[in-house]
């Protein structure tokens, strides 16, 4: 029970890059120090940029997109604060689906928020996993600081979808 609610938390962390890929995205390297900010890219870019580094396998890629303070919140859970927070939640996803790819399916700006739209694929196969595979999609809500990093983002998905597959009940 406690890996599903770890895999739960981490999924609702989640949130993801570029539809019909089979194949997982090549990494590339994220973190403050790239300019890896919506400032010194084009928003598809960065959206796209933000789903390879959840299909990384690499917690600190994710962590990069979000300023020092940013919270990354799924669904209802609790915040992850800062990039110590959010590295440990996306390590938890990525342990929990290590073949986890994240692909961005659209990315819409509207009143100073932009909506990151995802689809997450992967096999619960970490030590404790059911071994099923997971295919969900959501979005996650961004707000940027003035240094075009994610200041806040709230994620959402279907829960009860993503526990059903995981479960193997579908």
């Amino acid at each position: 029970m406690e890996i599903k609610y770890m895999v739960f938390i981490t999924l609702i962390c989640l949130n993801i890059s570029c539809k019909n890929s089979s194949e997982k995205p090549k990494s590339i390297p994220v973190n403050n120090e790239t300019n890896q900010n919506m400032k010194h890219q084009e928003p598809v870019k960065f959206g796209r940029d933000y789903s390879v580094a959840w299909s990384s396998q690499s917690p600190e890629k994710v962590a990069g997109f979000f300023a020092s303070d940013g919270i990354l919140q799924v669904n209802e859970g609790e915040p992850a604060i800062g990039t110590e927070a959010i590295t440990a939640v996306a390590k938890g996803f990525m342990d929990a689906f290590p073949d986890m790819v994240v692909t961005m399916d659209s990315l819409v700006t509207k009143s100073g928020k932009t909506r990151f739209y995802w689809t997450l694929t992967g096999t619960n196969s970490a030590p404790g996993g059911t071994g099923n595979k997971v295919k969900i999609s959501g979005f996650e809500e961004w707000t940027f600081n003035k240094e075009g990093l994610v200041q806040e983002s709230k994620g959402h998905f279907d829960t009860e979808d993503y526990n059903r597959q995981l479960e193997g009940t579908d």
